[in-house]
C-alpha cells in the first residue's frame, strides 16, 4: 500500500510538472540550489538572491545533492517528497500497533493517513524539504516510545535539518514527552536541540548566509503587525497579547480548525489531546500569519500537526472511545473526506488550461543549449533551474538589465505567476525592436530570444 501509493503520488507530482504548472517559487529556487551544490558550486539562488541556508537552514540539501550527482534532474526531489509522504503509512502503522491497536485498526489509521487531504495537496505543490520531516516525526515518537535512542537522535536531527521553524515543533515535543509520556531522556534532548538548534539557525546560519533580506523579508513579514524581529515579536506576544487575540478568535481559525479535524474528527476525544503540545508552535504560527496559505489544506505549513493530531486518534481507539472504531467505517469517512478536500480535479481542470502551447513550449526549451542565464515565466523556470542565473517575470517588478541573461523565453498566452499578457507583449516588442537580442524561435505565441554574440561577448 506504501509503495503503490508512493508511485501515485510521484506520477501526479511528476504529470504536474510536465504540464508546466510546477513553478519557480519553490519547486525553481531547491532544484537549483541542489544542482548547484552537486557542481562543486555556491548554492546562491538566483530567486531569492541569496544563499540557500540563509533561507531556511535547510542542511538536507546537501545530501540530497548527492543524487544529483547520479544524474542531475528535478525528479530526484519529486521522488524523495513521495517516497517521503508515502512512508509515513508505515510510521503510522506501527505506532498504532504498539499502542495497542488490531492489526485491521492499524491498517485502517495508515489508510487514514494517506487519504489526510492534506498529504496529497502537498504533493502537488512543487517540492518543500518539510515532506522529510513529517515521517521523521513519526519515526522520533515511535522511536522514543520504544526506547530506540539512536533512531530518536537521528530523526531528531532529520526533522532539524529540514527547516528552522521546525525546531520549535521539535522543542513542543519534547515537552510532550518530558512531562506527559515520561521519556526523560528522549524529551530533555528533544527540548535542548530545539532550542539550541532555534538560536543558532537564527542568530547565525540565516544572517550569515542571507543577510537581512532572508532574516526579516522571507520569515518575519508574514507577521510584521506584531514587531519587526524575532524579540519584538515575542515581547508583543508576551505582553501585548490584544494584538493576537483577534486572530484566535476568528472565523479564519475556526475554519482552519474544522480543515484540520474534520478528516480524523471522528477519533477526537477531549481526554486524550495531550499529544498535540507538539503541534502548539505550527499551529499558533498558522493561525497568527497574514497570509491565507498558512491556513488550508493545501500548502506545506500544516505538515507538522499530522504526526501529532494521527497519535491522538490513535490513542482514542487504544481507549476504545471515538466515534467511530470499525476500520470499514474508518476508511469510508476518510474516502469522504479526500473526496471533498483533495485537489485531484486539478488534472481536468487548471493543470490543462496551457495545453495548447505546451508543445511549442517544450521546443523552445530544448533550444536553450548552454548554461547561460535565462529570464522566464515561473512555470518554465522549473524546466530550466540547472544554472547559476535564471530568474522568472514579474509585471510589478520588471527586470532593468536584460543583458545579462543570455535566453529570453516568453509565453505571451500564458505568461505566468506574477505576470501578464500586457507585460509580456511589451516585453517580446521591446526584445524585437533592440539589437541585443534576436528572435531565435516563435511558435503558439511562445517566444525564445537569444543574446547577439557581440553583446555576449561583451557581458561575459
Amino acid at each position: 500500500m506504501t509503495g503503490a501509493s508512493a508511485l501515485v503520488l510521484f506520477g501526479c507530482s511528476s504529470l504536474r510538472h510536465v504540464l508546466f504548472h510546477s513553478a519557480a517559487w519553490d519547486l525553481g529556487i531547491f532544484d537549483q540550489a541542489v544542482y548547484l551544490i552537486s557542481q562543486g558550486q555556491s548554492p546562491i539562488s538566483s530567486f531569492l538572491g541569496f544563499h540557500i541556508l540563509g533561507d531556511h537552514a535547510a542542511i538536507i540539501f546537501y545530501p540530497l545533492a548527492l543524487l544529483y550527482k547520479i544524474y542531475p534532474t528535478v525528479y530526484w526531489l519529486l521522488l524523495v517528497q513521495a517516497i517521503a509522504l508515502a512512508s509515513g503509512a508505515l510510521f503510522t502503522n506501527l505506532i498504532a500497533r504498539q499502542t495497542g491497536l488490531t492489526t485491521r485498526q492499524a491498517i485502517a489509521i495508515a489508510v487514514v493517513y494517506l487519504l489526510y487531504p492534506l498529504v496529497f495537496n502537498v504533493n502537488l505543490y512543487d517540492f518543500h524539504p518539510e515532506v522529510i520531516a513529517l515521517p521523521a516525526l513519526l519515526g522520533a515518537i515511535l522511536a522514543a516510545r520504544l526506547a530506540k535512542f539512536g533512531w530518536f537522535c537521528f530523526t531528531i536531527f532529520l526533522v532539524l535539518g529540514c527547516k528552522v521553524v521546525l525546531s520549535l515543533t521539535v522543542a513542543a515535543m519534547g515537552v510532550w514527552l518530558l512531562v506527559f509520556e515520561k521519556r526523560r531522556l528522549c524529551g530533555a534532548i528533544a527540548v535542548l536541540s530545539g532550542i539550541v538548534w532555534f538560536a543558532i539557525a537564527t542568530k547565525v546560519i540565516i544572517p550569515f548566509f542571507g543577510g537581512e533580506a532572508a532574516s526579516v523579508t522571507r520569515h518575519i513579514s508574514r507577521y510584521s503587525y506584531l514587531g519587526n524581529s524575532f524579540a519584538e515579536i515575542v515581547q508583543n506576544l508576551l505582553f501585548n497579547p490584544n494584538l493576537v487575540l483577534g486572530k484566535i478568535f476568528s472565523l479564519d481559525t475556526l475554519e482552519y480548525l474544522a480543515l484540520l479535524f474534520a478528516p480524523v474528527i471522528w477519533g477526537i476525544a477531549p481526554r486524550y489531546l495531550l499529544p498535540l503540545i507538539g503541534a502548539i508552535p505550527t499551529l499558533m504560527l498558522n493561525i497568527l500569519a497574514d497570509a491565507s496559505q498558512q491556513r488550508n489544506l493545501v500548502h506545506q505549513y500544516s505538515l507538522p500537526i499530522l504526526p501529532f493530531l494521527l497519535v491522538v486518534v490513535i490513542q482514542t481507539l487504544a481507549a476504545g472511545q471515538g466515534w467511530i472504531q470499525k476500520p470499514r467505517k474508518i476508511i469510508l469517512w476518510s474516502l469522504v473526506a479526500f473526496f471533498a478536500l483533495g485537489k485531484y480535479g486539478y488534472f481536468w481542470t487548471i493543470y490543462l488550461d496551457s495545453l495548447d502551447t505546451w508543445q511549442a513550449t517544450r521546443q523552445a526549451i530544448a533550444q536553450v543549449q548552454t548554461q547561460g542565464g535565462v529570464y522566464t515565466t515561473a512555470e518554465i523556470a522549473t524546466h530550466l533551474a540547472h544554472r547559476p542565473q535564471i530568474e522568472f517575470t514579474d509585471a510589478n517588478s520588471p527586470q532593468a538589465d536584460l543583458t545579462k541573461f543570455e535566453y529570453i523565453l516568453l509565453n505571451a498566452r500564458h505568461p505566468g505567476w506574477l505576470s501578464n499578457r500586457d507585460f509580456a507583449i511589451n516585453l517580446i516588442n521591446q526584445l524585437k525592436n533592440t539589437k541585443q537580442f534576436q528572435l531565435s524561435y516563435q511558435q503558439d505565441d511562445v517566444y525564445l530570444f537569444v543574446k547577439n554574440s557581440s553583446v555576449r561577448d561583451k557581458t561575459s
